[in-house]
């Protein structure tokens, strides 16, 4: 075997370990440290659990200190919430065992759903809500003049655990949102710029789509980012609305380059000369080192391309030429170029921000799709799991059965919004079932034989910092975390730990019990089936796009663009699942970006004095047929004429008028007919391929 065979195994094998870089060491030693400060002080304060102080450290760890004190914020605020409900519910309902788990499971419902209808880090907050009056209430059972004492216990130690982490992370070699925001967009300016070279070039379909999935999810990661560091830095605020502008405009760009690619006319002479300006451009911004350390030379140029782009070809004399193909592309390529310049712009603006505020303080709209079906569903799951294994613990009196029914609230809740709980829980099942031999290890035959915290600390480091560099890992974090609090809570270090195995091994049997049993309600009770959400998020689009066919209020740009690439990344993950056959799917959703922009382009034009009455009832004619086509055909049914009108239409106006406002309004109606005659499917009322 050869010495490069070695290495292609090694990497294959270890690649994960062998690729760990500073930051995550750095990552995995402050996560540590901060979890060891924190038991130490909860040592020092008595409190009752020490042991949650340093698992809260590690339940908020993140690699950026603004993630930090966000997930820390709303871990608090959630505590608080599930504390005092656990003190209203268990006050009122205490003497009535059954009222009492009938409203925990309520209550555990109620929150699932809101957290179904939140993004991170709120829906985390408004999950743990829910489950922490469960943990809370039910040590309570029975005895409800204790439910204050334990909430207050519980909230002293959730708050020397945020307290621990986030100081850490702020304090010690801080990795800043702030200062990651600016990376990830040139990573994203630079990916953009490397799409559309292939795009421009006729590059891989397969390398294209992979990019531009991934320039999708950066632009919705870049839009959560804005909250981290908001609350990392205050002073951060002011360069929000760049941030906001700059996610709409890279987006924008996106959408224009993908438009190109899909219509390409390499013998349009018209448009040879711009795309290949276009193609020189970003292909120099993609290899170029520091390209964006000074982004004026690309602005001057991408200036002098939308200018060159938008001036109107003349007639040809070629019958066989297409004009108005010409227009509709060179139009497409001077959004491209206008967007990318505005990218640009927005990254300047983050990284030197003006000292006076912007006068224009409107702020684009970034809009979240919400999918109240889901919602509702992930309500009843999680509120039915905890009523049944509550109302099994009350016939039974298994009194281990209280750990199974936290567990079954807390993973029932925690991750029912995800693409696929099943495979979510399992990790946590598994980091949670790798975690007990360690704890057993360590808790009940090495620290009761030599106690101390300095023993402590000799035994659990070596295990919490590979765990910690799991968390740091993408690929490992969910079973990495589930390791590190698992171990944690399996450990239950106390000042004086004792052997005890009985008690060890009924109380780990419960949690593993718990989650298994949580695994079992995603899978039996109201399953999901993905192609069914898939089809609910296909459905929210065309609705949009007939609302902007047809409403009298027409919404801003970012605000339907943010909308659409919101749904579109709500659809990714459940694509992924099934391979190539998302691909038509997720390739109709990004047209059916392009196309919204086109309607909106429309309505902007009927408002136009400079457009002709008979064009702009043209314009009206034809959005009342695209919102019929779009609400009421069904994919096999006959396409109507939708597509040979905008055609029709587009011909009659180049026809009657060669202003450019006219112009692009016929280029507008061929954008739409294109994406729709590639999507035909996609454009039609009714359930998706499942292949």
């Amino acid at each position: 075997m050869t010495l490069a065979r070695v290495k292609d195994l090694i990497e294959a094998r270890f690649g994960s370990l062998t690729r760990l870089t500073r930051s995550d060491w750095i990552f995995a030693l402050r996560t540590v440290s901060a979890g060891l400060i924190a038991l130490l002080a909860a040592y020092a304060l008595k409190l009752d659990h020490p042991q949650w102080a340093m698992m809260t450290v590690f339940i908020v760890a993140q690699p950026v200190a603004g993630m930090v004190l966000a997930k820390g914020f709303y871990r608090l605020l959630g505590t608080l919430a599930g504390g005092l409900a656990a003190i209203g519910i268990t006050s009122l309902f205490g003497a009535n065992p059954w009222l009492l788990v009938v409203v925990l499971a309520m209550w555990i419902g109620i929150c699932t759903l809101v957290s179904s209808l939140l993004r991170n880090p709120e829906a985390y907050g408004a999950a743990l809500a829910g489950y922490t009056a469960v943990i809370i209430g039910l040590p309570a059972f029975g005895q409800p003049h204790l439910v204050v004492d334990l909430a207050v216990a519980r909230c002293a130690e959730i708050v020397l655990g945020i307290v621990c982490a986030g100081l850490t992370s702020r304090l010690i070699l801080p990795k800043l949102a702030a200062d990651a925001i600016i990376s990830r967009l040139k990573r994203s300016i630079l990916d953009l710029a490397t799409y559309a070279g292939g795009a421009f070039s006729g590059g891989d379909a397969a390398t294209l789509a992979g990019l531009q999935r991934k320039l999708i999810a950066d632009a919705q990661t870049l839009a959560e980012m804005r909250t981290y560091a908001r609350l990392e830095a205050p002073s951060f605020a002011p360069r929000a609305h760049p941030v906001r502008r700059t996610i709409g405009q890279l987006l924008w760009a996106l959408t224009a380059a993908r438009a190109l690619h899909s219509h390409a006319a390499p013998k349009n002479a018209a448009l040879i000369p711009v795309r290949s300006e276009l193609q020189a451009l970003v292909g120099e911004m993609a290899t170029s080192p520091g390209a964006l350390d000074d982004t004026s030379p690309w602005v001057a140029r991408l200036d002098a391309i939308a200018r060159e782009a938008r001036q109107t070809p003349e007639a040809s004399p070629d019958p066989e030429s297409d004009r108005l193909g010409a227009i509709t592309r060179l139009t497409i390529a001077a959004d491209f170029a206008e967007a990318l310049k505005q990218v640009l712009r927005g990254l300047d603006a983050l990284r030197s921000p003006a000292s006076r505020p912007s006068r224009d303080r409107r702020q684009p709209a970034l809009v979240v799709h919400r999918d109240y079906h889901a919602a509702w569903r992930n309500a009843v799951r999680a509120g039915l799991a905890t009523l049944l294994v509550t109302a099994f613990w009350l016939t039974t009196k298994w009194s281990e059965a209280a750990g199974t029914v936290i567990l079954v609230a807390v993973v029932s809740s925690l991750f029912a919004a995800r693409p696929d709980p099943v495979d979510s829980a399992w990790g946590f099942f598994k980091g949670t079932l790798l975690a007990l031999p360690f704890a057993f290890l360590v808790g009940q035959v090495a620290l009761p034989a030599l106690p101390g915290f300095g023993w402590f600390t000799l035994f659990v480091v070596p295990i919490m910092v590979p765990a910690a560099l799991g968390m740091a890992n993408p690929r490992h974090v969910g079973v990495a975390t589930a390791f590190a609090i698992n171990f944690l809570a399996f450990l239950s270090p106390h000042q004086a730990m004792t052997y005890d195995p009985g008690p060890f091994l009924a109380g780990s049997a419960s949690i593993l019990v718990g989650i298994l049993i949580a695994i079992g309600v995603f899978i039996v009770v109201l399953p999901a089936d993905p192609w069914v959400t898939v089809n609910r998020i296909l459905q929210a689009m065309r609705e949009d796009l007939a609302r902007l066919c047809l409403h009298e209020r027409v919404p801003r740009r970012s605000a339907f663009e943010s909308m659409a690439y919101d749904r579109v990344n709500q659809l990714m993950p459940l694509l992924q699942r099934v391979g190539r056959k998302g691909d038509a799917v997720l390739g109709g959703s990004i047209a059916a970006v392009t196309v919204g922009l086109e309607i909106l382009r429309l309505r902007s034009a009927q408002q136009d004095a400079a457009i002709p009455p008979e064009t702009a009832l043209s314009i009206t004619n034809f959005l009342r047929g695209l919102a019929r086509e779009l609400l009421f055909r069904r994919p096999g049914e006959p396409q109507t004429a939708t597509i040979a009108v905008a055609r029709q239409y587009a011909a009659s106006i180049a026809e009657r008028s060669d202003k450019a406002e006219t112009l692009q309004v016929a280029a507008s109606l061929r954008i739409i007919a294109a994406a729709m005659e590639d999507y035909p499917d996609f454009f039609a009322k009714g359930r998706a391929d499942a292949g």
